[in-house]
């Protein structure tokens, strides 16, 4: 049997165990495995350290190695998420619905773990800890399966986790990791693994989605991709925009909701654009645009021109649908909400939209016509976050309608069944 196999086999004993838990426990095994990653957290950096060295080798780009990069604060902040999501409400055993039906059948709908979630996920060694944190506080076993890239550092993670199971009493087990192998053969066992892996969520760039959607015989809950769009109204207060656009573009680049294109209404292109095109030139972005953008860029003098020119590229169909994941941007000047909402649609991953406006009707009519996982109005799209949102932490952003959409915590990690009590009914 293939490492994959059989680590989900064991999972999947392990699976009933930890999901028959008592709240105490689980709670005590995260708040174990917080301690066990700050007292280790000198080890966990030198992994992190071997696996920076061969990213550099490798030539990864540098938004890339910003996701793989673990330092005192990020392994401090993986800590507190693990925290977080022990001091939650209990996503198990909740009742969701019931009723009595007339010949006296009690039915209770209450919320219960999947049992055995698989992830698969390139070089972010925090999501290790936070998808084990999420499997535990919600009672299901875990496969995970990292990239190469963050190898070392995925291992030391794991080994704080799994001796945190233990000291709580929770079967070890509960946790596996499926080291990585050049010919991905490890990565589609895991796809096949029907019978052992109850879902599998692929958190990475669109290729690896793209594999795992198309080649997995197990149920998948798809994570986004985020071509992430900041639209510009007529009625927006420039300030306010510009601050919104920069922060969403430039404050972390390599992330799945950070702004990837920028659309701003005809009537005030040429107000509003020329300087937001020095900002995101100034800060480094090349900027791939349409004709009127071209035309308004073309309206600055001197420097300011000169710097602009230099960040600016015409705009492909290609450019409108890309996930740059770089300081890169797509800039289109469109007739009002409507066509804005008309392209966010056909060229967006329904991840995370935002429009700024101080018209209350624009802003509504934006909120309900743009169909993605989070919309928001006057805010950075860079919110989208299950830490921010106040889930503790996130398995993935599911960009799908079914089983769950938006950030996902401990609850969309959970099912329900129905319990009926009776006295002996027939029908």
């Amino acid at each position: 049997m293939s490492e994959a196999r059989t680590k989900a086999s064991l999972a999947k004993a392990a699976a009933p165990i930890i999901g028959r838990a008592n709240r105490g426990d689980r709670e005590r095994a995260l708040l174990l495995a917080a301690s066990n990653i700050r007292s280790c957290a000198g080890d966990i950096i030198a992994a992190n350290e071997r696996d920076l060295e061969r990213a550099r080798e490798a030539g990864m780009s540098l938004p890339l190695q910003d996701r793989l990069m673990l330092d005192e604060k990020r392994i401090g902040a993986i800590a507190d998420s693990l925290e977080d999501i022990a001091r939650q409400e209990d996503p198990l055993g909740r009742i969701v619905g019931g009723t009595t039906i007339s010949c006296g059948l009690r039915i209770e709908q209450v919320t219960v773990p999947l049992g055995v979630v698989a992830m698969i996920y390139e070089a972010r060694p925090n999501v290790t800890a936070d998808a084990f944190g999420l499997c535990v506080r919600s009672g299901n076993a875990c496969v995970l399966k990292g990239g190469s890239a963050a190898r070392e550092s995925c291992l030391a993670i794991v080994d704080a986790c799994r001796a945190a199971l233990e000291g709580a009493g929770l079967p070890v087990d509960a946790l596996q990791y499926v080291d990585d192998d050049a010919s991905h053969t490890q990565t589609s066992e895991l796809l096949g693994a029907t019978g052992l892996v109850d879902v599998l969520i692929p958190r990475g760039g669109a290729s690896l989605i793209r594999a795992c959607v198309e080649g997995a015989k197990v149920p998948v809950i798809e994570t986004g991709t985020g071509n992430c769009h900041v639209y510009v109204h007529a009625s927006a207060d420039f300030d306010k925009a510009r601050s919104i656009v920069m922060n969403a573009k430039t404050q972390r680049v390599g992330v799945c909701n950070a702004a990837e294109s920028l659309l701003v209404d005809r009537s005030v292109a040429e107000r509003f654009l020329p300087e937001m095109l020095v900002e995101l030139a100034t800060a480094g972005v090349l900027l791939h645009v349409d004709a009127e953008t071209a035309s308004a860029a073309a309206l600055l003098e001197g420097d300011s021109a000169d710097l602009v020119r230099s960040h600016l590229v015409e705009a492909t169909d290609d450019d409108w649908g890309r996930e740059y994941l770089a300081l890169e941007m797509s800039v289109r000047v469109v007739s009002d909400v409507d066509e804005a909402i008309e392209h966010i649609n056909r060229y967006g991953t329904g991840h995370s939209e935002a429009i700024v406006a101080d018209s209350y009707d624009a802003c509504e009519r934006f909120l309900a016509g743009v169909d993605a996982a989070v919309v928001y109005a006057n805010a950075s799209t860079r919110f989208t976050d299950g830490g921010v949102f106040g889930l503790g932490a996130e398995i993935g952003i599911s960009t799908q309608k079914l089983h769950a959409r938006g950030p996902m915590g401990a609850s969309a990690l959970t099912t329900t069944k129905y319990l009926a009590r009776g006295e002996g009914q027939v029908r």
